[in-house]
């Protein structure tokens, strides 16, 4: 009897050590870490070095130089890009850095305050024609991207709005602003919806956001008022068109630059 119950103990352990040998450990879904704490960003797919920048506020050749990319700022999903060494770490934010100064770069409220001792008011005209003279906007002829009314003006001091919101309808055609080239068209940045950015110099960009619709390609030159998409309300609540201008990596007010209405 004895013998028996020990032969049934050891085919009892022998297929137990065979389930668990088969069994398969639990897959979670490990989602990615903020890049904003760890200072790293994974590359994901259809993601460029340019909205990549643009999350973070940051010049996208800082980025690229930073990194060790070359000129042609190819990049690949997995890609690890640093942000650490350009100010993005464990206690910032792509919100709370757009305030943070890099030596030697200067932002518009920065000339004001340095030269007048006092803060740029945005819709000051004589505030405006000082930041283009500063930055050389006069270089670039700029034009409103849509015709509808504005429906919320830039925020400077706390940056909730990076840009200005402008009304329309459903399908209403989007403009480019300026001549330049497309560096990122689609939907990988949340909040954007729909998204064009278009690569007007070495230090100015431009984008176009919730639209319904986009009809240019990464690469295509752009020309004043060209159609590149239809307004729409992905990534919003409402129709509209958000628009943005970047110097050096920063949002600036584009009352500043566009011509009066």
């Amino acid at each position: 009897m004895r013998w028996l119950l020990f032969n049934i103990l050891i085919v009892l352990l022998l297929f137990s050590g065979c389930a668990y040998r088969h069994a398969k450990a639990p897959v979670k879904d490990r989602a990615q870490p903020s890049s904003t704490k760890v200072g790293v960003h994974v590359v994901a797919e259809g993601e460029t070095l340019y909205s990549i920048a643009w999350s973070y506020n940051l010049n996208y050749k800082d980025l690229a130089r930073s990194n060790g990319i070359g000129r042609n700022y190819t990049i690949y999903p997995g890609q690890k890009i640093d942000l650490r060494s350009l100010g993005v770490g464990a206690n910032t934010s792509a919100e709370s850095r757009s305030s943070t100064r890099r030596s030697g770069s200067k932002t518009n409220a920065e000339v004001a305050r340095n030269s007048k001792g006092s803060r740029l008011k945005n819709k000051s005209k004589k505030s405006a024609k000082n930041t283009k003279k500063k930055f050389g906007a006069n270089a670039i002829k700029w034009n409103w991207p849509a015709e509808g009314k504005i429906l919320k003006g830039f925020s400077a001091n706390n940056g909730l709005n990076k840009g200005i919101d402008i009304g329309g309808k459903l399908g209403e055609p989007v403009l480019a602003a300026a001549p330049g080239t497309v560096v990122y068209s689609g939907d990988g940045l949340r909040g954007y919806g729909k998204l064009i950015i278009i690569k007007h110099s070495d230090m100015y960009l431009s984008a176009y956001a919730h639209n319904r619709r986009i009809l240019v390609r990464e690469g295509d030159e752009v020309g004043t008022n060209e159609k590149i998409a239809e307004m729409g309300n992905t990534g919003t609540d409402s129709v509209k068109l958000h628009f943005e201008i970047r110097f050096d990596g920063r949002p600036v007010d584009p009352i500043a630059y566009l011509p009066p209405k």
